[in-house]
């Protein structure tokens, strides 16, 4: 089969792999017809990660199950199904609470496994013809009847709506509030599109790239430039100088200032300053237990100057981590299917999976115009 190959920093291939195959009675096979480059997977394309050599990229999947395991009941051959980014046993403590995302059976000595991803499991990514889905009857979604013709909507399922979705639980949107969002990438945009779904009122999205900010305007937000790093008060202007009712961070350690310089603690100190007094901040934006190629001292330790004694006396509480998929990808579908959310409108370009390796490089330079990459394995 083709994949993308991870070859070292900044350097991925299409090469011919072994094909993917049922290992376990309880796997299924699937043919990959859609896969998302995701700003997560940058950070291993940077090398900023333990990414191994030789591994297969991709955690944003979609396709038709082509063989199932003699075990599996539910899933069928020909059902189109998305995979949620993190792989879930479905019978450990933390899968039964909810927490798929903190698997503690599927990547054995940590909690939580995902597709093609540094420290998160064996697992081979679906930036390829073929992908082996593990635990198949818990962790495949399968779509209606509308899923071909709406696929590029599905396949945001496999993670950046419900991990925008996430950061609005976690912020504890409720209808009327107010939100103030930094990162106007794929997931700070469907944390957008949340947000209005759940009934906010306001929604200011803080970023430095304009045709992304463009991008939130469209989905009704009130887009603020950051460029010259008086996002803040701008945000406070509009909320009367109480800030916001809650805040999300939807960007993450690599956040760079007005220089291009990375500061990792620039977007979270910024939601302290903007959101009022007791209200809420959710934080999905990936932050690393260790950075050791990080350009900050703390931030190769996994720390952040925090501006802690402001959170404190501002009576603020905030949640953190990465989105548990299956707690909301069925009610997300019900939504895409009737047409209540078109998670789509944000693909900037949709490519052959020989593009790849051209379409990592442009993704991670941030170029104008690039904001969301589907690949199309087999066209």
């Amino acid at each position: 089969m083709k994949a993308l190959v991870y070859n070292g920093p900044c350097d991925v291939q299409v090469k011919d792999m072994p094909d993917a195959k049922i290992e376990k009675a309880t796997d299924v096979l699937v043919r990959i017809t859609t896969t998302n480059i995701c700003g997560s997977d940058l950070h291993m394309y940077e090398g900023r990660t333990e990414m191994e050599a030789g591994r297969i990229l991709g955690h944003e999947n979609l396709g038709e199950v082509i063989e199932v395991g003699a075990a599996v009941e539910r899933v069928k051959v020909g059902d189109m199904v998305c995979l949620p980014f993190n792989i879930g046993c479905g019978f450990c403590e933390n899968c039964e609470r909810g927490y798929t995302g903190f698997c503690l059976t599927a990547n054995p000595g940590s909690a939580g496994a995902a597709y093609g991803f540094a420290g998160m499991g064996p697992y081979s990514g679906g930036q390829a013809e073929l992908l082996r889905v593990p635990y198949a009857d818990f962790n495949c979604l399968v779509l209606p009847e509308d899923a071909k013709e709406k696929e590029n909507d599905y396949v945001m399922l496999s993670d950046i709506l419900p991990t925008g979705y996430h950061a609005t639980e976690l912020a504890g949107v409720k209808p009327g509030d107010s939100v103030v969002i930094y990162g106007a990438g794929p997931v700070g945009l469907m944390a957008t599109a949340s947000a209005y779904l759940k009934g906010a009122s306001q929604v200011f999205v803080v970023d430095t790239h304009k045709d992304r900010l463009a991008l939130a305007e469209k989905l009704g937000a009130i887009a603020i430039d950051d460029t010259e790093q008086g996002g803040v008060q701008r945000v406070l202007d509009l909320t009367d100088g109480k800030g916001a009712d809650c805040g999300c961070e939807c960007v993450g350690y690599q956040c760079c200032d007005k220089h291009g310089k990375e500061v990792p603690n620039l977007t979270m100190n910024n939601l302290v300053q903007t959101v009022k007094a007791t209200g809420g901040i959710g934080v999905v934006g990936v932050f690393l237990p260790q950075d050791p190629k990080g350009p900050d001292p703390l931030e190769k330790e996994g720390k952040l100057a925090f501006d802690f004694g402001n959170f404190w006396f501002k009576g603020q509480r905030i949640g953190t981590g990465q989105a548990n998929v299956k707690a909301y990808n069925r009610h997300l579908a019900k939504l895409i299917h009737a047409g209540r959310v078109k998670p789509s409108t944000i693909i900037s370009h949709e490519l052959a999976l020989e593009e790849a390796p051209h379409a990592y490089e442009k993704f991670d330079k941030r170029e104008n115009g690039w904001t969301k990459v589907v690949l199309k394995p087999g066209k």
